[in-house]
């Protein structure tokens, strides 16, 4: 027996004619007809009867229908608690992301849902990538957003991408004025840069072991995270490579400006998850506003090099 044969016995049942079940199924009178006699052949016992232009259900109908009856009360109670599941709000979503992403991006993203949805609640950790990626696989956090070059193991990304690096510097430096890139192999020699933590990161921009090994030389100053060497810039005068993100931060804070360079360093950006089957209806559709905010960021960074 299969489950259309039994909605089609109970709508006979209930309607005590096989057209009017026909009409409650939405299926022709044939069909239904075709349903009980296939659903008799698996039970192995007769349902109805014919009385007059009727039917009448047999005694075996009356008490199988007890049966029936039951184990579509529990799909019925199945479909509400689908329903409920699907059209109730609340909830919370947390949120682990590098310090590039965290102050203009994310909140941009988050605003849509904050004002469509008045009971979610969003929790946001400021975290470096080692520690965002651990806690995304511990399931401590639903989403992470990282700043890492790929691959990305032991969870699933549900967006990546990559754009340009630019050189931060005071805002009253003569070159903010000029157009096109500057070159960093001419800037090492005459303007001092800010390091991270002692080095460039060479795997994640792709910088030539020459070049970083004599802005690190020359260096003075090092900082273990961009807003940080921002502020550097802004007080002493040096240079730095910073993220696009960062930039824009560094920016909106007064001091400097940015220009695009001329070598090809790439910063990485990643939305990942532990799966996306674990995330709610709220968390997978943020992640699609955070997705296309970062999309349309990235689109428009990487016209600095055009």
């Amino acid at each position: 027996m299969n489950l259309r044969q039994l909605e089609a016995f109970r709508a006979t049942m209930r309607c005590g004619s096989i057209t009017e079940a026909a009409e409650m199924l939405h299926i022709s009178q044939p069909s239904v007809s075709r349903l009980i006699s296939d659903l008799e052949r698996s039970v192995g016992f007769e349902l109805f009867t014919r009385v007059g232009r009727g039917l009448a259900p047999t005694v075996e109908a009356r008490t199988f229908y007890g049966g029936v009856e039951g184990m579509f009360v529990g799909i019925d109670r199945l479909q509400e608690l689908a329903t409920s599941i699907r059209t109730t709000t609340g909830g919370e979503i947390s949120i682990g992301t590098i310090q590039s992403i965290a102050t203009i991006e994310l909140p941009k993203a988050i605003n849509q849902l904050y004002r469509q949805y008045a009971d979610i609640r969003f929790m946001i950790h400021s975290r470096n990538t080692p520690a965002i990626l651990d806690a995304v696989q511990l399931q401590q956090f639903d989403l992470g957003i990282v700043g890492r070059q790929p691959p990305y193991k032991g969870v699933e990304v549900l967006f990546q991408a990559s754009a340009p690096y630019v050189c931060l510097m005071p805002e009253e430096h003569p070159l903010v004025g000029e157009a096109g890139s500057v070159d960093l192999a001419h800037l090492v020699n005459e303007e001092r840069f800010v390091t991270f933590g002692g080095a460039y990161p060479d795997e994640m921009m792709s910088i030539d072991s020459e070049l970083s090994t004599e802005m690190q030389r020359r260096s003075r100053l090092s900082a273990t995270n961009m807003p940080v060497a921002a502020s550097l810039v802004r007080d002493t005068g040096v240079f730095a490579i910073a993220d696009p993100f960062s930039a824009e931060q560094a920016v909106r804070l007064g001091g400097v400006a940015f220009r695009p360079i001329k070598q090809n360093l790439k910063y990485h950006v990643a939305l990942i998850a532990s799966g996306r089957e674990r995330l709610s209806k709220h968390a997978l559709e943020f992640a699609d506003l955070l997705a296309q905010q970062l999309k349309n960021r990235l689109e428009e960074v990487s016209r600095y090099s055009d």
